[in-house]
């Protein structure tokens, strides 16, 4: 069977593996069981497939299924077993069928779903309700050559069993298979998964979104360049003027706090840290893009992307500990290995606790999110052997960089005083003001994102996406720049924590629209599904925040180094 399975060609009457994989309720993605939690009919030979590390963590737990699909053999009304259905068994399905099981299989790696059953709302009062099993399987698949190339199941609906009351039941389930020639190549046999993404009127959603990002993005390119263009051509004249007018004015705007403009900042390592983690996030998601971009993720790749999500992040981590370290040196850092332990943390320890938390959660439930004591055994060495030995390699090389920090202007001995300033210029405010814009420019993606994550859609169209996150970064740049330079215009020069802030305010923004998704647009409910979701995604808006907070800075310091270099500093 290997052979034949493995380069998916078949004769007649070879057996073809088929795989069932979970059940669970449609409503709940993350809330997935194994096939045979419920009573359905074992097969002789009960084999567990052999998994990679990326199936495992997408909780894909395939076993061997009761079905026999040989190649070319149609099969009518065929037994698969007799069963007497015990009272808690029949109390299981019903269960199972109120919250709307399906179950999910592979045949020659192509995915299948149906549902277990269904019910019957005749009455008004949900005690009414009648709960009905599917015994009876339809197998239409059809096959090129050798080759099996499509496969559909249909449940009759005509077959069913009561599972209403508690009695014991006498089931027989049934299974017919129909085989169907057909002329689509093998390597086509795909798309159908990846053409529901890319229908024409989705492709019109997405590129209406795109256009009018792109609308609001030039526009705030446009306005932000014209005003800071004049403002600080106006300025340069200005300043330029008062080098030769008699210096006994009082001094106001921007050049006047430039001897504390590079003044370092508070918490420092912590400061240095978070561009590590930052910097080493935005090259992941890079990455992935490419990954994304060359096709590496067709649809029902199984755990293809969290297979490359663990190998990139252990082997990004250098970069990490390098721009973390380095940075921190040029802030006149002592304690740089505090600072590596602390960059190692900074992202891995809330995803660490998170993950233990949702771990055991799974495993109370006893669904398949649960991970095998192995796998994790696999991760914490991955963790140990590759991520941190890079991370102490990257933050040496750093250490040695002996770069100094870039500043045009001198800093004085003491800060000035920051003059008081009206509310709106606090820093909440500010990152409210910062995140929207940038929020709004992904805020149509991030739905049909969310419908493929934490739904049953597929998504296929990178490209599309790739060029929001483009938008997404550019806006922040400019924004995060545009509030630096009203920062600094009113005099406040502490402008390096709050321009990671008002960078990184995205990712908060993405948390609350996760509130309104759970709320507004998906059927999600129970303890596990919940908390899986804001768990999960408590992590990935955190990560937004770090790796868009440091776009942020980097934006904001190339600026504020461009215009003071731009005027003569004593």
């Amino acid at each position: 069977v290997r052979s034949d399975s493995s380069d998916h060609r078949y004769k007649e009457g070879n057996l073809v593996p088929l795989y069932a994989n979970k059940v669970g309720p449609f409503h709940n993605p993350s809330e997935t069981y194994r096939y045979f939690d419920l009573p359905f009919c074992l097969p002789e030979d009960l084999k567990e497939k052999k998994e990679a590390l990326g199936e495992v963590l997408n909780g894909d737990r395939l076993v061997s299924a009761p079905y026999k699909l040989e190649f070319q053999q149609d099969k009518d009304s065929v037994p698969v077993c007799k069963k007497k259905l015990k009272k808690e068994d029949v109390a299981k399905f019903r269960a199972a069928v109120r919250k709307d099981y399906y179950f999910q299989m592979y045949y020659d790696d192509l995915p299948i779903w149906g549902f277990i059953g269904k019910v019957d709302k005749d009455g008004k009062d949900p005690s009414d309700y009648k709960y009905y099993l599917y015994k009876h399987i339809h197998f239409d698949i059809y096959y090129n050559n050798d080759r099996v190339i499509e496969i559909n199941v249909r449940t009759d609906p005509n077959a069913l069993v009561d599972v209403t009351e508690d009695n014991e039941v006498e089931v027989e389930f049934l299974y017919t298979v129909k085989w169907k020639e057909t002329n689509t190549p093998f390597e086509k046999r795909m798309d159908k998964y990846s053409q529901s993404s890319s229908l024409p009127h989705h492709l019109e959603i997405h590129w209406f979104s795109i256009i009018n990002s792109c609308v609001t993005v030039l526009l705030l390119t446009g306005f932000l360049a014209t005003i800071l263009m004049r403002v600080l051509k106006n300025d340069f004249v200005k300043y330029a003027h008062d080098e030769e007018a008699a210096e006994d004015q009082e001094e106001t705007g921007w050049k006047y706090i430039h001897g504390d403009v590079f003044r370092f900042p508070k918490y420092k390592s912590l400061f240095a840290a978070a561009l590590g983690s930052g910097t080493q996030l935005f090259t992941l998601t890079v990455f992935i893009f490419i990954l994304a971009l060359v096709g590496v993720f067709y649809p029902y790749n199984r755990g293809a992307l969290f297979t490359a999500l663990v190998v990139i992040y252990a082997l990004t981590s250098g970069i990490a500990g390098y721009t973390a370290t380095s940075f921190y040196c040029q802030l006149e850092g002592s304690n740089w290995v505090r600072n590596l332990l602390l960059t190692g943390c900074l992202f891995c320890g809330p995803l660490f606790l998170t993950f233990c938390f949702l771990n055991t959660v799974a495993i109370v439930y006893n669904a398949t999110a649960a991970l095998p004591f192995g796998t994790i055994v696999v991760i914490v060495l991955i963790w140990t052997l590759v991520t941190s030995p890079l991370l102490v390699l990257g933050g040496i090389a750093g250490k040695n960089s002996k770069a100094e920090f870039q500043a045009p202007c001198r800093t004085t001995k003491y800060p000035r005083e920051i003059p008081p300033l009206p509310w709106y210029r606090g820093t909440i405010p500010q990152m409210a003001m910062a995140g929207f814009l940038p929020f709004s420019a992904i805020y149509i993606e991030l739905y049909y994102i969310f419908a493929s994550v934490w739904g049953h859609r597929i998504y296929t169209i990178y490209s599309i996406l790739f060029i929001v996150f483009i938008i997404l970064l550019i806006v922040t740049a400019f924004i995060t720049v545009a509030l630096t330079y009203f920062q600094l215009a009113a005099e406040d020069h502490e402008w390096w924590w709050r321009s990671f802030l008002c960078g990184g305010s995205t990712g908060l923004f993405i948390y609350a629209y996760c509130l309104y998704y759970y709320y507004a647009r998906s059927d999600m409910s129970g303890f596990m599904q919940t908390s899986f979701f804001f768990g999960y995604m408590a992590c990935i808006c955190y990560g937004f925040f770090l790796m868009l907070g440091t776009v942020g800075f980097r934006a904001a310091l190339l600026f504020v180094r461009h215009i003071y270099r731009s005027i003569k500093c004593e």
